[in-house]
Protein backbone atom coordinates (compact mmCIF):
# COMPACT_ATOMS: atom_id res chain seq x y z
CA UNK A 1 0.00 0.00 0.00
CA UNK A 2 1.44 3.40 -0.74
CA UNK A 3 2.26 5.60 1.72
CA UNK A 4 1.00 9.03 1.28
CA UNK A 5 3.35 10.86 3.35
CA UNK A 6 6.38 9.58 1.42
CA UNK A 7 7.05 12.20 -1.34
CA UNK A 8 5.93 11.96 -4.49
CA UNK A 9 6.91 11.92 -7.65
CA UNK A 10 6.24 14.90 -10.72
CA UNK A 11 4.82 13.95 -13.49
CA UNK A 12 5.56 16.58 -16.72
CA UNK A 13 4.32 16.36 -19.99
CA UNK A 14 6.35 17.48 -22.86
CA UNK A 15 4.88 16.11 -25.73
CA UNK A 16 5.65 19.09 -28.61
CA UNK A 17 6.91 20.92 -26.33
CA UNK A 18 9.92 23.13 -27.87
CA UNK A 19 13.58 22.16 -25.79
CA UNK A 20 15.09 25.57 -27.27
CA UNK A 21 14.40 28.74 -27.70
CA UNK A 22 16.18 29.42 -30.67
CA UNK A 23 19.69 28.71 -32.51
CA UNK A 24 22.93 27.56 -30.32
CA UNK A 25 24.73 30.92 -31.14
CA UNK A 26 21.92 32.71 -29.78
CA UNK A 27 21.16 31.08 -26.51
CA UNK A 28 22.28 32.53 -22.97
CA UNK A 29 21.36 29.39 -20.29
CA UNK A 30 23.57 31.40 -17.48
CA UNK A 31 21.54 34.61 -17.97
CA UNK A 32 21.27 34.10 -14.10
CA UNK A 33 24.79 33.72 -13.40
CA UNK A 34 25.83 37.15 -14.55
CA UNK A 35 29.68 37.85 -13.17
CA UNK A 36 30.07 38.99 -9.91
CA UNK A 37 33.60 40.44 -8.44
CA UNK A 38 34.84 40.60 -4.72
CA UNK A 39 36.98 43.16 -5.13
CA UNK A 40 41.07 42.89 -3.58
CA UNK A 41 39.43 45.76 -0.67
CA UNK A 42 36.57 43.32 0.48
CA UNK A 43 39.18 40.35 0.36
CA UNK A 44 41.10 42.27 2.63
CA UNK A 45 38.55 43.58 4.85
CA UNK A 46 37.39 39.85 5.94
CA UNK A 47 41.32 38.91 6.19
CA UNK A 48 41.20 41.34 9.16
CA UNK A 49 37.86 40.59 10.09
CA UNK A 50 38.59 36.67 10.47
CA UNK A 51 41.74 37.58 12.06
CA UNK A 52 40.33 39.61 14.81
CA UNK A 53 37.92 36.40 15.44
CA UNK A 54 39.13 34.28 18.54
CA UNK A 55 40.10 31.19 17.60
CA UNK A 56 37.82 28.25 16.83
CA UNK A 57 38.04 25.05 17.91
CA UNK A 58 38.95 23.43 14.60
CA UNK A 59 40.98 26.36 14.32
CA UNK A 60 39.94 27.40 10.55
CA UNK A 61 38.94 30.94 10.56
CA UNK A 62 37.01 30.90 6.82
CA UNK A 63 34.47 32.69 4.54
CA UNK A 64 32.79 31.24 1.75
CA UNK A 65 32.59 33.34 -1.37
CA UNK A 66 29.11 32.65 -2.73
CA UNK A 67 27.35 33.73 -6.10
CA UNK A 68 23.51 35.47 -5.17
CA UNK A 69 22.24 32.82 -7.44
CA UNK A 70 23.95 29.87 -6.33
CA UNK A 71 21.08 27.13 -4.33
CA UNK A 72 21.96 25.84 -0.82
CA UNK A 73 22.67 23.27 -0.89
CA UNK A 74 25.59 24.13 -3.62
CA UNK A 75 26.82 26.91 -2.60
CA UNK A 76 29.57 27.77 -5.20
CA UNK A 77 30.64 31.25 -6.95
CA UNK A 78 30.10 29.19 -10.20
CA UNK A 79 27.92 26.06 -10.13
CA UNK A 80 29.90 23.52 -9.24
CA UNK A 81 32.88 25.03 -7.57
CA UNK A 82 33.07 26.47 -4.12
CA UNK A 83 35.73 28.95 -2.73
CA UNK A 84 36.90 30.03 0.64
CA UNK A 85 39.05 32.39 2.08
CA UNK A 86 41.12 31.06 4.87
CA UNK A 87 43.46 32.90 7.15
CA UNK A 88 45.69 31.46 9.77
CA UNK A 89 47.25 33.92 12.66
CA UNK A 90 51.59 33.03 13.33
CA UNK A 91 51.41 29.64 15.10
CA UNK A 92 47.62 28.37 14.40
CA UNK A 93 47.21 25.30 12.87
CA UNK A 94 43.65 23.71 11.83
CA UNK A 95 42.66 20.11 13.08
CA UNK A 96 42.74 17.17 10.50
CA UNK A 97 39.85 16.89 8.44
CA UNK A 98 39.21 14.67 5.34
CA UNK A 99 36.35 14.70 2.72
CA UNK A 100 35.06 13.31 -0.63
CA UNK A 101 35.96 17.02 -2.78
CA UNK A 102 38.66 17.84 -4.55
CA UNK A 103 40.48 20.83 -3.82
CA UNK A 104 43.20 23.50 -5.34
CA UNK A 105 44.99 26.48 -2.74
CA UNK A 106 46.38 29.02 -3.79
CA UNK A 107 48.41 30.93 -1.14
CA UNK A 108 47.68 35.04 -1.36
CA UNK A 109 49.06 36.40 1.70
CA UNK A 110 52.27 34.88 4.16
CA UNK A 111 53.30 31.50 4.05
CA UNK A 112 52.18 28.46 5.86
CA UNK A 113 52.56 24.84 5.96
CA UNK A 114 50.13 22.15 4.64
CA UNK A 115 50.37 18.00 5.82
CA UNK A 116 48.72 15.85 3.45
CA UNK A 117 49.30 12.31 5.10
CA UNK A 118 52.85 12.30 5.92
CA UNK A 119 53.76 14.47 3.31
CA UNK A 120 54.86 18.73 4.38
CA UNK A 121 54.70 20.96 1.90
CA UNK A 122 55.94 24.37 2.32
CA UNK A 123 54.35 27.35 0.31
CA UNK A 124 54.62 30.80 -0.11
CA UNK A 125 52.89 33.60 -1.65
CA UNK A 126 51.50 32.42 -5.30
CA UNK A 127 52.42 29.25 -5.26
CA UNK A 128 49.48 26.50 -6.06
CA UNK A 129 49.05 22.62 -4.66
CA UNK A 130 46.21 20.77 -4.73
CA UNK A 131 44.49 17.97 -2.21
CA UNK A 132 42.88 14.75 -3.31
CA UNK A 133 39.80 13.26 -2.25
CA UNK A 134 39.20 11.84 1.25
CA UNK A 135 43.08 12.53 2.38
CA UNK A 136 43.70 13.65 5.71
CA UNK A 137 45.28 17.06 5.54
CA UNK A 138 45.64 20.21 7.95
CA UNK A 139 47.69 23.57 7.39
CA UNK A 140 49.68 25.04 10.02
CA UNK A 141 51.59 28.73 9.97
CA UNK A 142 54.62 28.65 11.25
CA UNK A 143 56.06 32.28 10.45
CA UNK A 144 55.67 35.64 12.44
CA UNK A 145 53.26 36.81 9.56
CA UNK A 146 49.35 36.96 9.12
CA UNK A 147 48.58 34.04 6.22
CA UNK A 148 45.56 34.16 3.69
CA UNK A 149 44.92 31.88 0.91
CA UNK A 150 42.18 30.63 -1.69
CA UNK A 151 40.71 27.34 -1.65
CA UNK A 152 38.66 26.36 -4.34
CA UNK A 153 37.12 22.70 -4.55
CA UNK A 154 34.00 20.98 -6.06
CA UNK A 155 31.72 20.82 -2.71
CA UNK A 156 29.17 23.07 -4.28
CA UNK A 157 28.72 19.99 -7.09
CA UNK A 158 28.55 17.79 -4.28
CA UNK A 159 26.45 19.31 -2.20
CA UNK A 160 23.95 19.76 -5.45
CA UNK A 161 23.83 16.27 -5.45
CA UNK A 162 23.56 15.57 -1.61
CA UNK A 163 26.63 13.71 -1.44
CA UNK A 164 29.74 15.99 0.00
CA UNK A 165 31.28 14.11 2.91
CA UNK A 166 33.30 15.36 5.63
CA UNK A 167 34.85 13.86 8.24
CA UNK A 168 36.33 16.24 11.12
CA UNK A 169 37.42 13.21 13.61
CA UNK A 170 39.76 11.29 10.51
CA UNK A 171 42.22 8.82 11.49
CA UNK A 172 45.91 10.33 11.79
CA UNK A 173 46.84 9.01 8.21
CA UNK A 174 44.66 8.76 5.13
CA UNK A 175 43.67 4.73 4.58
CA UNK A 176 46.19 3.07 2.58
CA UNK A 177 45.87 3.86 -1.24
CA UNK A 178 46.61 0.30 -2.26
CA UNK A 179 46.74 1.50 -5.84
CA UNK A 180 44.98 -0.76 -7.97
CA UNK A 181 46.37 -0.68 -11.93
CA UNK A 182 45.51 -3.97 -13.11
CA UNK A 183 42.28 -4.74 -11.91
CA UNK A 184 43.34 -7.90 -10.77
CA UNK A 185 41.08 -9.56 -7.99
CA UNK A 186 41.72 -9.70 -4.53
CA UNK A 187 40.09 -13.43 -4.24
CA UNK A 188 38.26 -15.23 -6.33
CA UNK A 189 38.28 -14.56 -9.99
CA UNK A 190 37.05 -11.87 -12.36
CA UNK A 191 34.91 -12.66 -15.34
CA UNK A 192 35.81 -11.19 -18.46
CA UNK A 193 34.35 -7.88 -20.51
CA UNK A 194 32.48 -9.24 -23.27
CA UNK A 195 31.61 -7.87 -26.55
CA UNK A 196 28.49 -8.29 -28.26
CA UNK A 197 28.86 -6.00 -30.93
CA UNK A 198 31.10 -5.07 -33.93
CA UNK A 199 30.61 -1.11 -32.82
CA UNK A 200 32.32 -1.65 -29.83
CA UNK A 201 28.80 -2.62 -27.61
CA UNK A 202 30.12 -4.92 -24.25
CA UNK A 203 29.15 -6.09 -21.24
CA UNK A 204 30.84 -5.78 -17.74
CA UNK A 205 30.90 -7.79 -15.00
CA UNK A 206 30.28 -6.68 -11.64
CA UNK A 207 33.57 -7.91 -10.56
CA UNK A 208 35.16 -5.80 -12.50
CA UNK A 209 32.33 -2.72 -12.08
CA UNK A 210 33.37 -2.84 -7.88
CA UNK A 211 37.16 -3.46 -8.91
CA UNK A 212 38.21 -1.18 -11.42
CA UNK A 213 41.50 -0.06 -12.35
CA UNK A 214 42.70 2.66 -9.93
CA UNK A 215 45.65 5.55 -10.35
CA UNK A 216 47.62 6.84 -7.50
CA UNK A 217 46.46 10.64 -7.19
CA UNK A 218 48.88 12.57 -5.57
CA UNK A 219 49.19 16.07 -4.01
CA UNK A 220 51.09 18.20 -6.03
CA UNK A 221 52.78 21.23 -5.68
CA UNK A 222 53.17 24.34 -8.30
CA UNK A 223 55.73 26.86 -6.50
CA UNK A 224 55.33 30.76 -8.31
CA UNK A 225 58.72 31.33 -8.84
CA UNK A 226 59.70 28.48 -11.33
CA UNK A 227 55.63 29.09 -12.82
CA UNK A 228 56.75 32.26 -13.32
CA UNK A 229 59.73 31.61 -14.88
CA UNK A 230 58.39 29.45 -17.24
CA UNK A 231 55.36 32.12 -17.90
CA UNK A 232 57.61 35.15 -18.65
CA UNK A 233 58.83 33.30 -21.66
CA UNK A 234 55.34 33.64 -22.55
CA UNK A 235 54.92 36.95 -21.91
CA UNK A 236 57.67 37.81 -24.28
CA UNK A 237 55.81 36.32 -27.60
CA UNK A 238 54.64 39.65 -29.46
CA UNK A 239 51.12 41.36 -29.77
CA UNK A 240 50.81 38.49 -33.31
CA UNK A 241 50.60 35.56 -30.66
CA UNK A 242 46.72 34.52 -31.55
CA UNK A 243 46.80 31.63 -28.32
CA UNK A 244 46.39 32.64 -24.60
CA UNK A 245 49.42 32.90 -22.71
CA UNK A 246 48.92 30.20 -19.91
CA UNK A 247 50.32 27.17 -18.57
CA UNK A 248 47.96 24.72 -16.95
CA UNK A 249 48.91 23.51 -13.74
CA UNK A 250 48.53 19.63 -14.72
CA UNK A 251 47.52 16.66 -12.71
CA UNK A 252 48.52 13.60 -14.60
CA UNK A 253 46.00 12.23 -12.89
CA UNK A 254 43.48 13.72 -15.26
CA UNK A 255 45.42 12.56 -18.51
CA UNK A 256 43.79 13.36 -21.66
CA UNK A 257 41.25 15.58 -19.51
CA UNK A 258 43.09 18.74 -19.15
CA UNK A 259 42.63 19.32 -14.83
CA UNK A 260 44.50 20.10 -12.26
CA UNK A 261 41.95 17.67 -10.20
CA UNK A 262 39.55 15.67 -11.77
CA UNK A 263 36.86 18.39 -11.47
CA UNK A 264 38.56 21.64 -13.25
CA UNK A 265 41.52 22.68 -14.41
CA UNK A 266 43.81 25.74 -12.99
CA UNK A 267 45.92 28.25 -15.08
CA UNK A 268 48.36 31.35 -14.66
CA UNK A 269 48.31 33.64 -17.03
CA UNK A 270 50.44 36.56 -18.24
CA UNK A 271 48.59 39.26 -20.42
CA UNK A 272 51.63 41.76 -21.25
CA UNK A 273 50.23 45.61 -21.45
CA UNK A 274 47.79 46.38 -23.44
CA UNK A 275 46.66 43.02 -24.70
CA UNK A 276 43.26 42.08 -25.59
CA UNK A 277 42.06 38.58 -26.12
CA UNK A 278 39.47 37.77 -29.20
CA UNK A 279 36.21 36.78 -27.75
CA UNK A 280 35.26 33.44 -27.99
CA UNK A 281 33.02 31.20 -25.36
CA UNK A 282 32.79 27.86 -23.66
CA UNK A 283 30.01 25.65 -21.64
CA UNK A 284 32.88 25.35 -19.13
CA UNK A 285 32.40 28.60 -16.29
CA UNK A 286 35.31 30.31 -15.22
CA UNK A 287 36.77 32.51 -11.91
CA UNK A 288 39.87 34.74 -12.13
CA UNK A 289 41.89 36.12 -9.28
CA UNK A 290 44.32 39.01 -10.46
CA UNK A 291 47.13 39.41 -8.36
CA UNK A 292 49.12 41.71 -10.34
CA UNK A 293 48.21 44.59 -13.02
CA UNK A 294 44.86 45.64 -13.75
CA UNK A 295 42.31 45.34 -17.17
CA UNK A 296 38.61 44.69 -18.09
CA UNK A 297 36.53 42.32 -19.27
CA UNK A 298 34.05 41.98 -21.73
CA UNK A 299 30.91 39.59 -20.82
CA UNK A 300 27.75 39.65 -22.83
CA UNK A 301 28.85 42.65 -24.25
CA UNK A 302 29.11 44.39 -20.84
CA UNK A 303 32.42 46.20 -19.32
CA UNK A 304 33.81 44.75 -16.36
CA UNK A 305 36.81 46.37 -14.94
CA UNK A 306 39.04 44.65 -12.58
CA UNK A 307 42.57 45.11 -11.02
CA UNK A 308 44.95 42.88 -8.67
CA UNK A 309 43.15 41.56 -5.87
CA UNK A 310 40.29 40.84 -7.10
CA UNK A 311 38.26 37.56 -7.30
CA UNK A 312 35.57 37.74 -10.67
CA UNK A 313 33.20 35.46 -11.75
CA UNK A 314 34.61 35.80 -15.67
CA UNK A 315 33.42 33.72 -18.11
CA UNK A 316 29.74 32.27 -17.20
CA UNK A 317 28.80 28.89 -19.13
CA UNK A 318 28.04 29.67 -22.93
CA UNK A 319 28.48 33.95 -22.46
CA UNK A 320 30.58 35.77 -24.81
CA UNK A 321 33.70 37.21 -23.45
CA UNK A 322 36.98 38.59 -23.97
CA UNK A 323 39.37 40.23 -21.29
CA UNK A 324 42.02 42.93 -22.05
CA UNK A 325 45.13 44.55 -19.64
CA UNK A 326 46.02 48.04 -19.28
CA UNK A 327 49.03 49.76 -19.88
CA UNK A 328 51.15 50.02 -17.12
CA UNK A 329 52.59 46.42 -15.40
CA UNK A 330 51.33 42.54 -16.92
CA UNK A 331 48.81 40.87 -15.73
CA UNK A 332 48.92 37.51 -13.84
CA UNK A 333 45.93 35.95 -12.78
CA UNK A 334 44.50 32.36 -12.18
CA UNK A 335 41.95 30.72 -13.47
CA UNK A 336 39.90 28.38 -12.39
CA UNK A 337 37.31 26.60 -15.16
CA UNK A 338 35.48 22.93 -14.64
CA UNK A 339 36.80 22.37 -18.25
CA UNK A 340 37.78 18.81 -17.02
CA UNK A 341 34.27 17.40 -15.72
CA UNK A 342 33.01 18.95 -19.25
CA UNK A 343 35.58 16.99 -21.22
CA UNK A 344 34.62 14.10 -19.49
CA UNK A 345 31.09 14.31 -19.92
CA UNK A 346 31.15 15.09 -23.94
CA UNK A 347 29.39 18.41 -23.24
CA UNK A 348 32.18 20.91 -23.79
CA UNK A 349 30.89 23.42 -26.61
CA UNK A 350 33.61 25.26 -27.49
CA UNK A 351 33.45 28.48 -29.75
CA UNK A 352 37.14 29.63 -30.39
CA UNK A 353 36.12 31.98 -33.40
CA UNK A 354 32.67 33.10 -33.34
CA UNK A 355 32.27 33.67 -36.68
CA UNK A 356 33.32 29.62 -36.91
CA UNK A 357 30.71 26.45 -35.59
CA UNK A 358 31.68 25.47 -32.13
CA UNK A 359 33.05 21.90 -31.22
CA UNK A 360 32.93 19.54 -28.50
CA UNK A 361 36.04 19.46 -27.13
CA UNK A 362 37.36 15.63 -27.03
CA UNK A 363 34.91 14.07 -29.24
CA UNK A 364 35.94 16.78 -31.86
CA UNK A 365 39.40 17.91 -33.83
CA UNK A 366 40.03 21.04 -31.17
CA UNK A 367 41.98 24.85 -32.61
CA UNK A 368 45.54 25.93 -32.78
CA UNK A 369 47.33 29.10 -32.59
CA UNK A 370 49.92 30.16 -34.64
CA UNK A 371 52.95 29.53 -32.15
CA UNK A 372 54.91 27.56 -34.74
CA UNK A 373 55.30 31.04 -36.27
CA UNK A 374 57.60 31.77 -33.11
CA UNK A 375 59.30 28.50 -32.60
CA UNK A 376 63.09 28.85 -32.67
Amino acid sequence: MKNLSDPQPLLIDRTGETLSSGPISQLNPANDWSPVTITGEMINQEIERLADLPKPANGRRQVMFTHPSAPNPGRGLTPGVQVTLEVLKPGEETTPIRQNSTQVNFCILGEGEVVVDDRVIAYSRYDVWNHPSYVVYRHRNNSSKLHARLTYSNAALLEMMRVHLIDEDPPLESSAKDTNTDAEPRAGITPPIKQIGDDGASLMPYETLINPASMESNTLHWPWQTVKANLDQLGALDSSYVGRRLYLLFNPLTQRFNGTTPNFFATITIRPPGITDKPHRHVSSAINYYFKGSGYSRVGGKRYDWKAGDLMVSAPGWAVHNHASNDGDPVYELTIQDQPLNLYMESLLWQEDLAEPGKILGAHQGFTTNLKKFAG
